[in-house]
């Protein structure tokens, strides 16, 4: 009895650990002030960006966490601070977006640099729970009077209030496996080119599709967030035949199911 407990322990822990938040809409962010002109800085996010961000040779967006000296790591949490200040129900939609995208991903970075040396993000657990698994559940910066944590960015403002599939090529979760960290930070003007080049750069990588003997393999990221991608096997093959090219556009135009699924959690770091 005790044996199975422990499995079902266990098994629940896995479960929990690699399962996805559905979309959830925190609705006080849909606030936002279309006629606005309030802009936001992250000229000190693209500088430390362009710092420490060093693309390796394998295509592979690596952050050199180890090279960031206390200088850095105090206009890191400054450049939060700023973002934390800022009055986000007043800006206009591009602008929270941008907002939204870049704090995501200085938090994920400030909260690695915290933990460092760390061998995968998911080594940080910090989430709230009995069985957290990571970072993403702690409430991490409070903005407008509100505690907000990376899994609010993500699955309840960013997900539900844009509906655009691309925004996981955009949010970092520090690991080899994901989406490049990029190495500046985003912007209104080129929003729309920005975010449609991850997912070519993404979907056209090893880590984003494989084929190997007629059979595809593809990101987990299209296994828990499938119902951003179409909701099915079908919709997420659609998706990928958007942005492949080449050789890997061909033959997905003869793939009808998905194989299997992989992804590298290991810290994407020098």
């Amino acid at each position: 009895m005790r044996r199975l407990l422990i499995a079902l322990l266990l098994t629940i822990a896995s479960t929990a650990a690699h399962a996805a938040p559905k979309a959830a809409l925190w609705a006080k962010w849909q606030t936002h002030d279309p006629a606005s002109e309030m802009t936001v800085d992250h000229s000190a996010w693209d500088e430390f960006l362009k710092r420490y961000v060093i693309a390796d040779p394998n295509g592979l967006n690596r952050f050199d966490y180890g090279a960031v000296n206390a200088a850095a790591k105090s206009a890191l949490d400054s450049y939060i601070g700023s973002l934390a200040a800022t009055q986000v129900s007043k800006l206009n939609r591009p602008e929270q977006q941008a907002y939204w995208i870049n704090l995501y991903n200085a938090l994920t970075v400030q909260v690695v640099l915290d933990h460092y040396p760390v061998e995968t993000i998911r080594d940080i657990d910090i989430s709230p729970g009995l069985f957290s698994d990571g970072p993403w559940g702690k409430k991490l910066v409070t903005i407008e009077a509100e505690p907000v944590s990376l899994d609010d960015i993500e699955h309840r403002i960013l997900r539900p209030i844009w509906r655009d599939p691309r925004i996981h090529y955009a949010v970092n979760c520090a690991s080899v496996g994901c989406p490049d960290l990029l190495a500046r930070a985003y912007r209104t003007d080129d929003m729309d080119q920005t975010l449609t080049a991850n997912a070519v750069a993404y979907i056209n990588s090893a880590r984003g599709v494989a084929l190997k003997g007629g059979e595809v393999s593809v990101s987990s990221i299209y296994d828990w967030f499938e119902a951003d991608f179409g909701g099915n096997e079908a919709g997420v093959l659609k998706h990928l035949r958007q942005y492949a090219e080449g050789s890997l556009r061909a033959a997905l135009q003869y793939a009808t199911d998905i194989d299997g699924y992989m992804y590298d959690w290991s810290l994407n770091g020098k």
